[in-house]
């Protein structure tokens, strides 16, 4: 289905010079078994040609022309832009018409402070938003020390020129940004302005960042309360007051209250961190009260590295009746290859390596729940966090429950004994366009990791979709999800790790596009948002709900979540099932919190500018 572009407003506001325009109504799509889903169309878009290497991705229309366009980053070190020279970062512009082009050196946004034309500067973690509210998307860009050389650049914001090229912002705060794993553009305070939320990788603090509305931040970690303590007191750690090893960010409301929680996904058995909102850029650290830190799964007897330890050291403590190892052949103490005793069976310890977090309406309850990516191996047992759904109680203060793999059908299968789930990044996206949410979790890197699509066949129950109806891609390491088409279905870009290559390995390591085939009989709306003169142009945290067919769904406007900076669609799409139109209501994020409502009908792909009518984005 083409989604159409005229002009369509609002029924509850009658215009007597512009006529409603009719709605359009399709029998509706729901996918099941033998349809299918998505197509490769990597080498029709270009992109084997561009040879675009990345496993960190955002979907963003950074030149607003209407059409969704890719940043896409490797491993962060600097750019040669010379014939043959190595390249860790593209910025790849949507023609309109079905390809991508490279335009990263001509865009301008790697340029340095040294002025050294020669090489781009490198930075990892990116996300987009307007923070001088402009009417165009900016861009913070921050290089992760720990993981790779920064060349001694910074961390910067590069403003948008608006028309298609980027200039360093003013010198900041954020330039002493340490080594960030995680970032997201959040209106802490709903003043107007954008602020900043970057998580840091290698147990150092995390960071909030107040905007100006000009491009510069300024540090107000201590002052919203969200200090944290160095490694040093094993108390700390198992009570989450610790330094988080974010390898994610996200910003989003899970209280309903509209002040946007904080949250920082921790890799390296490290409690993850959930930092809730009381107004005002001030929070409270909830990080194990809400159950998002770990899970209650604190059995370390069925680890096998545990079970080695014990059978050679049988008098240590809570050894005993702890059975021999089942596939562990131990002769001395280095076959207990990953335990330490007196460490690893603190709670902290047996929590997960959490890779992403992303924040959805999952039972459409209009409470906002999460999705982890967890990094699990067979050795350690049940204690390790597996990727799985955390389903939002309603409470005041945040708290989730987990119901587990074999309940919700988010589980797979293994082959043999030994076995590894690479699960960093995953997506959330009603991909067939029944009104209710989806699941891709991109499985990476270990053998036989393959991207993992589940369909959401009735209220948190998820059965998973074959390859051959779906994406058949192993090593999905990064994955985003956007309208590239604008065919009013959305498409998904997956990323390829390169680590720990073997058979599975493919020819090409870009970045593959799966179109989506579900668009043709469905019934859908898109909506892009602009926020007013007390909203953050980019309306970033804006709630959008939507009603059709007795189902309300609820997204929220994304400013940059997940490992090292994913970035959803700013442009949100909402499939409505047999419906064909739908009551609206926006919550913007502003000091009020204004509300609009409106009724519209489906096939139409709207831009709502705050306090006016609906149009469509030409």
């Amino acid at each position: 289905m083409l989604l159409l572009t005229a002009l369509l407003l609002p029924s509850c506001k009658k215009d007597t010079e512009t006529p409603l325009q009719p709605v359009i109504c399709n029998t509706g799509s729901q996918w099941s078994e033998g349809t299918t889903a998505f197509a490769d169309a990597t080498t029709a878009w270009g992109l084997y040609d561009i040879e675009a290497i990345g496993v960190v991705i955002n979907a963003v229309d950074y030149d607003g022309d209407g059409w969704t366009d890719l940043a896409v980053r490797h491993h962060g070190g600097v750019d040669d832009f010379s014939e043959g020279g190595t390249r860790n970062t593209w910025l790849l512009r949507n023609t309109g018409e079905g390809r991508f082009e490279d335009v990263t050196e001509a865009s301008g946004i790697l340029t340095r402070r040294d002025d050294d034309d020669a090489a781009g500067r490198p930075g990892q973690v990116w996300a987009f938003g307007d923070v001088d509210s402009d009417g165009d998307l900016d861009v913070y860009t921050g290089c992760p020390s720990a993981v790779t050389d920064c060349d001694g650049q910074t961390s910067e914001v590069m403003l948008n020129n608006g028309d298609g090229t980027f200039t360093l912002g003013p010198v900041s705060d954020i330039a002493d940004g340490g080594s960030p794993g995680g970032v997201a553009f959040v209106d802490a305070d709903r003043d107007g302005n954008l602020d900043l939320w970057v998580t840091e990788y290698g147990t150092a603090q995390d960071k909030l960042y107040q905007g100006d509305g000009a491009g510069g931040f300024t540090d107000i970690t201590s002052a919203a309360g969200l200090q944290t303590s160095a490694w040093s007191s094993i108390s700390s750690l198992n009570e989450a007051l610790s330094h988080t090893n974010a390898w994610s960010a996200l910003a989003c409301d899970l209280n309903n209250d509209g002040d946007p929680e904080l949250l920082a996904a921790s890799y390296g058995r490290a409690p993850n961190h959930l930092w809730q909102s009381s107004g005002g850029a001030s929070y409270t650290n909830r990080s194990i009260e809400s159950g998002y830190a770990f899970d209650d799964g604190l059995d370390w007897s069925d680890n096998e590295s545990a079970r080695c330890w014990c059978m050679l050291n049988p008098d240590d403590a809570d050894c005993a009746g702890i059975p021999a190892p089942e596939h562990i052949a131990c002769s001395d103490e280095d076959d207990a290859f990953r335990w330490d005793h007196n460490y690893d069976r603190e709670e902290f310890r047996l929590g997960g390596n959490s890779g992403k977090t992303a924040c959805a309406d999952l039972n459409n309850d209009g409470w906002m729940d999460l999705v982890t990516s967890e990094i699990k191996h067979w050795d350690v047992g049940g204690s390790s966090d597996p990727s799985e759904l955390m389903l939002n109680d309603g409470s005041e203060d945040v708290r989730f429950t987990r119901p587990g793999g074999e309940s919700s059908g988010i589980t797979r299968s293994h082959d043999g004994v030994s076995w590894d789930q690479g699960d960093i990044t995953n997506s959330v996206f009603d991909f067939d366009l029944d009104g209710w949410p989806d699941v891709y979790i991109g499985a990476s890197e270990y053998s036989g990791n393959r991207g993992l699509l589940y369909h959401q066949t009735a209220p948190e129950q998820f059965v998973a979709v074959p390859v051959a109806d779906g994406i058949d891609h192993f090593r999905s390491h990064g994955s985003v999800v956007a309208d590239f088409d604008r065919d009013g279905d959305l498409d998904i870009v997956v990323g390829h790790s390169s680590s720990r290559c073997d058979e599975d390995c493919y020819d090409s390591f870009s970045i593959r596009l799966f179109e989506n085939q579900m668009g043709e009989d469905a019934n859908v709306l898109q909506l892009s948002l602009i926020g007013g003169s007390d909203t953050n142009a980019a309306a970033i945290g804006a709630r959008v709900s939507v009603t059709a067919g007795g189902v309300t769904q609820t997204q929220e406007i994304d400013g940059g979540h997940g490992h090292y900076g994913n970035q959803d669609d700013l442009a949100l799409t909402f499939g409505l099932g047999e419906a064909c139109e739908a009551d609206v209501t926006i919550r913007w994020p502003d000091g009020a919190l204004t509300e609009q409502q409106f009724t519209i009908g489906g096939g139409y792909r709207y831009t709502v500018t705050q306090g006016s009518s609906p149009a469509v984005d030409l």
